[in-house]
């Protein structure tokens, strides 16, 4: 398995990395796996840049420092504050209509057993009106992990995101962005590791999901940058 770590300089080419762990994945049979902290930004579903409000979510998230990006598929807007992690898992697949539901639950398996390591005793689920919702998402005192996946004819990529701290800058970015799509949204519903009693530290909670995310697999580490840092402010 090739693990990748680091962030790439710019926004643009750290998106290019995982869309090249996907695209490799299904060329070389070989699985890739990240686990890092994207910058600050909020990134919102293909959908939204439809919807009437989207121009307002998007100013109100450059009014509090957070630059608006949109990505190819659906969901709802998520909000990473610069110690926010990020995961996804590349894998070659054999049959696009099959594995699904056998992916999605191995990563919440894995990354649940992961936060728990950490002292995050989350369960599967989330609060109502919580972001980005979706059936894939783990809870403790707020929804703190969303999981999704993206499925090409050769290979798979189950992506996610984990708030491990700053649960209520995200609360406080995510509500007038949400208000302007008209999109039901509690900031109540927000959690964290931290929130959640446990270690708040971006680069262990990383390496713990990394660890249980590789497995018994034989990894072979590849930098995407020299410097795999927390980078806090705008």
């Amino acid at each position: 398995m090739r693990v990748l770590r680091g962030r790439a300089e710019t926004r643009a080419s750290d998106r290019q990395v995982t869309a090249e762990m996907l695209e490799t994945a299904g060329e070389r049979r070989e699985p890739a796996l990240r686990v890092w902290t994207p910058n600050r930004q909020i990134v919102f579903g293909r959908r939204e840049s439809n919807e009437p409000g989207y121009e307002a979510a998007r100013e109100a998230a450059r009014e509090r420092g957070f630059t608006p990006l949109e990505r190819s598929v659906g969901g709802r807007a998520v909000a990473y504050t610069g110690s926010t992690l990020a995961f996804a898992l590349a894998l070659p697949i054999e049959d696009p209509r099959t594995g699904m539901n056998e992916r999605y639950e191995r990563a919440s398996d894995r990354v649940q057993r992961a936060l728990r390591e950490v002292g995050a005793p989350v369960e599967r689920g989330e609060p109502p009106d919580s972001f980005c919702p979706g059936r894939h998402s783990l809870s403790c005192r707020g929804k703190l992990v969303g999981i999704a996946q993206r499925v090409r004819s050769d290979s798979a990529l189950v992506s996610g995101i984990v708030v491990v701290d700053g649960h209520e800058e995200i609360a406080a970015v995510l509500e007038p962005v949400y208000a302007a799509l008209d999109s039901p949204f509690d900031p109540g519903s927000v959690g964290s590791v931290e929130r959640a009693g446990g270690e708040a530290d971006s680069h262990t909670v990383a390496r713990e999901i990394e660890s249980w995310l590789i497995g018994d697999r034989e990894v072979r580490i590849e930098r995407v940058d020299q410097v795999d840092r927390v980078d806090r402010k705008p």
